[in-house]
């Protein structure tokens, strides 16, 4: 498969590049740097392009399967994040020109404000407001691909905080039965995966997991059109 994979110099972006190819895909990496990309392969062509501005991209996305994002942006405390959905109209202006139906993007949890309430003190109070700015725009971003994108096959997949490792030995499972057990990767249809009793049921997944919960979707479609919160437990 032909994978485009967006934010390939992030660190999950470097996850998601890294086990495109071991899985075989043909991957195209577009950066805005391209020697921040240090990964060599037969197999992986990077481009330099810009992400705001579907002129520069749409020539990269002709003849792609899917596109992935993993793209972050900085925290601002003091004035609106913007770059989620700027970036996200420039995709999908370039997508539709270049006839790719197929997006996996993701988020976090916790987006919509209060999805937040019933988690610990510490992340209500001191890092959910850090980083309300980003969460705020991300969920504009899933906003519009929910009520402006219907013509496409996108995703959208929220995990909690990051750890920079790679993937663990868990199976996936969907979480609506509330019955997790050891090593598994689940998955919820909300702003975040809750535990039998409503609450959060974790606080953090790796990297790796990210990027093979994105990958595993290319053969599914239970998540198509819609938002989907994971973690592994």
């Amino acid at each position: 498969m032909k994978v485009l994979v967006l934010g390939a110099t992030g660190k999950t972006g470097q996850f998601l590049v890294k086990q495109s190819l071991q899985q075989g895909h043909m991957v195209t990496a577009v950066v805005r740097t391209p020697s921040k990309l240090t990964i060599h392969h037969d197999n992986l062509k990077v481009v330099q392009a810009d992400i705001f501005s579907a002129d520069s991209l749409v020539e990269h996305f002709n003849e792609q399967n899917v596109v992935m994002s993993c793209l972050g942006f900085p925290i601002s405390i003091f004035s609106q994040v913007t770059q989620y959905t700027e970036s996200m109209k420039a995709i999908i202006a370039s997508m539709r020109l270049a006839k790719v139906k197929r997006i996996i993007a993701m988020t976090s949890w916790y987006t919509q404000t209060e999805s937040a309430q019933l988690t610990s003190w510490m992340v209500r109070w001191l890092l959910i407001p850090m980083i309300r700015t980003l969460l705020n725009n991300m969920y504009e971003m899933e906003n519009y691909l929910t009520e402006e994108c219907m013509d496409l096959d996108w995703t959208t997949v929220r995990p909690p905080e990051l750890q920079n490792a790679p993937e663990t030995d868990t199976h996936n499972i969907t979480a609506d039965s509330f019955r997790p057990l050891d090593k598994e990767m689940l998955t919820y249809g909300g702003y975040f995966v809750p535990d039998q009793d409503g609450n959060p049921i974790a606080n953090a997944v790796t990297r790796g997991d990210v990027a093979r919960f994105m990958l595993s979707q290319l053969n599914e479609d239970t998540w198509v059109k819609k938002s989907v919160a994971m973690v592994t437990v």
